[in-house]
């Protein structure tokens, strides 16, 4: 007979101080610094300097509703909505190819737009594919050793990177693409099995970049920015001065000059050139700190889960902040041609910051029902010992 699954679980109100605190700070942090990279912009393109903090201070009051209320769900019941959540994400990124509803920009169909609401899909899609990859290996642990089990994982994430590629969105898809590989290997798969797939994609990524000249120029314009620096170069060129006029300590906050109009995507892809022109290579270092501490304490969580399901929940979560904040640090650095990809909880972008705040209330959620399962196991021995020596006595 299955154990019935709760909706909410309000027995332990344990709270992993390791992951909100960090989490809360760059959220807050996230805020001050889209108005210091925004508000020229905002100011000459929509005449109120603080249009895109409202958004953002809007997509924060949701993002903490969202946590508190991931924080109290009853994680278990996911496993049962893991074809739901699996067929969410690739509807909503099917609808963004439906003229009138979705919404072109730059070129690209990212996101879904009901009047004066929109969100992007691959922010929601990325989530619903750790949703039923989590849920699916839990329940087929055996089967994840064979090539045949792992098809459902391996098929589902292919079909998602398959549709935001044809946004098209590079970034997103390498973003999923590495936390699909993370995510077969945490459940289970074989290295051969994991080697076998890596040829087939590594061979794609240089017919992906040749076909489309965009990307081609981009390339290019990586391996030597100078020599378009008014073209292709001229983002990375701008990001690389905004970083070096940082020196040790910075310009100050709000005193950031590649803000106005030097840098394009201040606010949301190249924030962290912001950070680092106004606050240093030590403020850089405080905020790359504080996201090891998320990391680290997510990846904690996730090797003390007390079931499978919540492993490989906090697994995919933490994996998709580790990766998004590797490859935006990379980008913004010259590390790796541009991708596009915004930091997570700094960077503008009402659904990111919803998104992930959500997902770390499923991480506080994991931790706390783990924490509980501690607390009843010592209990329980403290029982068993007090018995034995009143036997004794």
């Amino acid at each position: 007979m299955k154990e019935k699954i709760s909706f909410f679980d309000r027995n332990s109100h344990f709270i992993n101080w390791w992951i909100l605190i960090p989490a809360v700070i760059l959220s807050i942090f996230g805020i001050i610094m889209i108005f210091s990279a925004s508000s020229y912009t905002a100011e000459t393109s929509y005449g109120n300097a603080y249009y895109f903090v409202e958004k953002q201070l809007l997509g924060l009051a949701l993002g903490l509703c969202a946590l508190v209320f991931a924080y109290f769900f009853n994680y278990n019941f996911l496993s049962k909505l893991k074809y739901w959540a699996l067929a969410v994400g690739v509807l909503f990124l099917l609808i963004v190819f439906i003229p009138g509803i979705g919404i072109e920009s730059y070129g690209a169909k990212r996101w879904i737009g009901f009047g004066a609401f929109s969100f992007q899909a691959s922010e929601i899609a990325k989530f619903c594919f750790i949703i039923f990859c989590a849920g699916y290996m839990s329940e087929h642990q055996q089967k994840m050793q064979s090539f045949l089990g792992l098809m459902p994982v391996l098929c589902s994430g292919l079909l998602m990177c398959v549709l935001i590629m044809l946004e098209p969105n590079m970034s997103i898809t390498m973003c999923l693409g590495m936390v699909l590989m993370i995510m077969l290997l945490t459940g289970g798969a074989k290295i051969k099995h994991l080697i076998f797939l890596s040829i087939p994609i590594l061979c794609a990524i240089p017919v992906l970049i040749f076909i489309e000249p965009y990307r081609l120029s981009r390339l290019t314009a990586f391996l030597n920015p100078w020599a378009s620096p008014q073209g292709e170069g001229f983002q990375l060129i701008q990001s690389l001065y905004s970083l070096g006029s940082g020196g040790w300590f910075g310009v100050g906050l709000f005193n950031s000059r590649a803000k106005y109009s030097f840098l394009p995507f201040s606010e949301s892809d190249f924030i962290f050139s912001i950070i680092g022109e106004e606050l240093g290579l030590v403020g850089a270092i405080c905020v790359l700190i504080l996201f090891l501490i998320l990391i680290f304490s997510g990846f904690k969580v996730a090797i003390k889960a007390n079931n499978r399901l919540g492993c490989f929940l906090a697994t995919g979560i933490t994996s998709i902040l580790t990766v998004q904040v590797f490859l935006n640090v990379a980008v913004v650095t010259g590390l790796i041609p541009p991708t596009g990809l915004p930091l997570p909880l700094i960077s503008y972008g009402s659904t990111s910051l919803v998104v992930f705040l959500g997902a770390i209330g499923v991480l506080l959620n994991i931790s706390r029902q783990s924490s509980r399962s501690i607390v009843n196991n010592i209990g329980k021995k403290s029982i068993f010992v007090s018995k034995n020596k009143t036997k004794t006595a």
